[in-house]
């Protein structure tokens, strides 16, 4: 993987990483949400501490990955779930991997002991990418949920700190 540079998103990179959120939405195995967010709605939704974008050798915003907190409630301090999103024309680079061992760093050094993430079954790449990077299946949350007028089944995924305790 030459000349991909991981970095903390900044707001300059809004259009591009709404951009492939949106490719993402579009090839219909990324998420419930079938139009990306505002770029408000995307920045207060997301700890600004472990966002990063991934960039190419032209500084072309190829990837993200971003974490949510799961609950405001203090007990769930150290548990947050991911999103990680790859430019259809960047994937099967390792640029997801790069991301997610980001995330991760970042994350452990502030102390979160959780990150989850639901990924539909199908989603086969992003099931793998999880798998090599720690992540263990929780269970299969059977037709959670209707998208594009079909139910669809979401795989519960974690991955607990080795470090953090």
């Amino acid at each position: 993987m030459v000349d991909i540079l991981v970095r903390p998103m900044i707001p300059e990179d809004a259009d591009r990483v709404l951009a492939i959120y949106q490719a993402g939405l579009d090839g219909g195995d990324a998420s419930f949400e079938i139009v990306a967010p505002t770029w408000a709605a995307f920045d207060a939704g997301r700890l600004a501490d472990h966002r990063f974008v991934a960039v190419d050798g032209d500084g072309l915003v190829v990837g993200w990955v971003a974490v949510s907190p799961t609950s405001t409630r203090a007990v769930y301090a150290g548990v947050v779930e991911h999103s990680i999103y790859v430019d259809p024309a960047a994937q099967g680079r390792g640029i997801a991997r790069r991301l997610l061992d980001t995330l991760v760093a970042s994350t452990e050094a502030a102390g979160v002991w959780t990150i989850q993430s639901g990924v539909f079954p199908e989603n086969r790449a992003s099931l793998a990418l999880h798998a090599r990077a720690g992540f263990r299946v929780i269970g299969t949350r059977e037709r959670v949920g209707r998208h594009h007028g079909r139910w669809r089944d979401v795989v519960l995924l974690e991955r607990r700190s080795p470090v953090v305790h």
